[in-house]
Order: structure tokens, then C-alpha cells, then sequence
């Protein structure tokens, strides 16, 4: 592949929700091809926030994605290395990338949540990230302030 870029997979959608979005999260949240299992994780996650936020009148979908969208990053910092020094480079996030990361973010707080079940550590952090705290958002935060703080580096973007 030394000219052409390989052509970018279409994602198909999910059963329930017929949302493509929903099955590039279960694919990034799937170990060991499990797929399946994946699924069944993020449906029961879905029961647990619509059981937890009934005085809400949103959707558990709207409030999954409401809470992607505000663990969502908008610049992250790179290190370059120019001279003898290395610099942490803020740069702004390609689309594809911002959804990547906000997924990842969202999935491994999760994982390190104390809880019986990935479902019921997965509502809670969708929860938390919903209502802007939680591990994920701090993440985004903790990236911006460190972004903002290095942006008299910006004239080194590539």
C-alpha cells in the first residue's frame, strides 16, 4: 500500500437500533471477537440507564450519546521533537478520530469502575458522562487544559 490508502470499511448497522455508530462502539468495546457478547453487554448497559434515569424523559440511546458527545475531545497534544527538547504539540482531531478516542476513553473508565458486571460499570460511567464528571470527561478536561496550556507550542504542528 506504498500510494493508495485502503478504502475505509463501511460499519454495518446494529439489529436493534439500526445506528452504525452503536456497532463501531460494541466493536471497539469486543475482546476476543466476542461480538455477540459485546452486544448483549451493551443492550443490558442501555436497561441498567433507562432503569437509573426514568424522571428523564430521554431515550437511553440520547443519553449515550449525549454522553459521547461531551467526552468527546476537540484538540489533544502530540510530542514533537525539535532541537534537544520535546514539546507537547496541541493539534486539532481528524472526525473519525474524535469518535475513536471518546469511545476509548468511555470504555476503559468503565473497565476500571468497581462493579458487578461491564454492564452495570458501563452505565455508570454513561451516567456520569451524561451528567459531565466521571473518569472519561475528567480525561477530556485534564487534555484541553493541557492543551491550552501549550499553545504557544502550536506554531510547531507538522
Amino acid at each position: 500500500m506504498r500510494k493508495s490508502k485502503p478504502k475505509k470499511r463501511e460499519i454495518l448497522p446494529d439489529p436493534k437500533f439500526s445506528d452504525p455508530r452503536v456497532t463501531r462502539f460494541v466493536n471497539d468495546m469486543m475482546w476476543d471477537g466476542k461480538k455477540s457478547t459485546s452486544f448483549k453487554i451493551f443492550y443490558e448497559c442501555l436497561d441498567i440507564v433507562e432503569k437509573k434515569m426514568k424522571d428523564s424523559e430521554e431515550a437511553p440511546l440520547d443519553v449515550w450519546r449525549k454522553a459521547l458527545d461531551n467526552i468527546t475531545p476537540a484538540v489533544e497534544v502530540k510530542s514533537r521533537r525539535i532541537g534537544g527538547a520535546t514539546f507537547q504539540v496541541p493539534t486539532e482531531i481528524r472526525a473519525d478520530r474524535k469518535i475513536s478516542v471518546s469511545h476509548k476513553w468511555l470504555i476503559s473508565y468503565a473497565r476500571k469502575r468497581s462493579g458487578h458486571s461491564m454492564a452495570e460499570k458501563l452505565a455508570a460511567e454513561i451516567i456520569s458522562a451524561y451528567n459531565s464528571e466521571g473518569g472519561a470527561f475528567k480525561k477530556k478536561e485534564d487534555t484541553h487544559r493541557m492543551a491550552e496550556a501549550n499553545k504557544a507550542f502550536a506554531h510547531f504542528r507538522v
